[in-house]
């Protein structure tokens, strides 16, 4: 699972398994990628994991609503 952490000129920096960073280039990316989406790597080609950056991204709003409870 990689997650893509933000964008830098050519490069989308994402963070790894390992909870490291790497750089991908932008232009291997789908056009729609933004930050905060969830990637995989098929057969040489990057793709959106829409349903578990979905998960991720609610279970991030979750935490937020908690802080204010």
């Amino acid at each position: 699972m990689l997650i893509i952490e933000r964008f830098e000129g050519d490069f989308a920096i994402v963070e790894t398994d390992e909870d490291t960073f790497t750089q991908i280039p932008r232009m291997a990316l789908p056009p729609n990628a933004k930050e905060g989406d969830i990637i995989t790597k098929i057969d040489d080609e990057y793709i959106i994991d829409y349903e578990n950056t979905k998960k991720r991204r609610q279970k991030i709003i979750d935490l937020q609503n908690s802080l204010w409870e």
